[in-house]
């Protein structure tokens, strides 16, 4: 379980299909300082999505992802060199910011405007039709792991506003109009609906 208050950005260093496991693909991220303490079989919220931990190397971590989870996610895009979201799982007595975010991804959203102002930078993404009822204004939604609150959505189209420390500390420095990015949309929503 994670809150999606992102810690900082890793790096990947290598992408390759497992030998063992034909489906199963193998991702090398350099986690900096964000992988102190790391263990094997550990959960790591990489740009939203919950990965286990296969091998640790000083700061390099190997994380296995089966197809679902490359056809589903935007991280079936990412390629040597990109730039990812970190957020080591909850312990229990931390803090509960953000909100809750299980790191099983709903969809991939793409951004349709990007506004910058002085203060703040406002996105624009669409999600898939299917999700939209899950997204209400002032509601929770945790965008590439980035637990965020909606300011509008409108059919498949949603806003958030990410204030400097966010884009400072999360890969969304790198974002620009027509990218994917993890969609998870509030569970309490989900069960509420339900």
């Amino acid at each position: 379980m994670f809150t999606g208050i992102v810690e900082g950005v890793g790096k990947v260093e290598k992408i390759s299909k497992n030998t063992k496991n034909r489906s199963a693909v193998q991702m090398t991220v350099n986690l900096g300082k964000y992988g102190k303490g790391l263990k094997i079989g550990q959960s790591v919220a990489l740009n939203g999505v919950c990965l286990t931990a296969t091998k640790i190397s000083k700061s390099s971590c190997i994380f296995e992802m089966i197809e679902e989870t490359t056809k589903k996610t935007d991280l079936g895009n990412l390629e040597v060199g990109g730039i990812v979201n970190i957020e080591r799982s909850l312990k229990a007595g931390d803090r509960l910011e953000g909100h809750f975010v299980l790191g099983h991804v709903d969809g991939v959203g793409k951004i349709k405007k990007i506004l910058k102002k002085p203060k703040e930078v406002s996105v624009w993404f669409e999600v898939p039709k299917k999700l939209s009822k899950y997204i209400v204004k002032k509601g929770s939604i945790a965008v590439d792991g980035i637990s965020l609150t909606v300011i509008d959505v409108k059919g498949t189209v949603a806003s958030v506003s990410l204030i400097p420390h966010t884009i400072e500390v999360t890969n969304f420095y790198t974002k620009k109009i027509g990218d994917k990015v993890n969609i998870e949309t509030d569970i309490l929503g989900k069960y509420i609906l339900k």
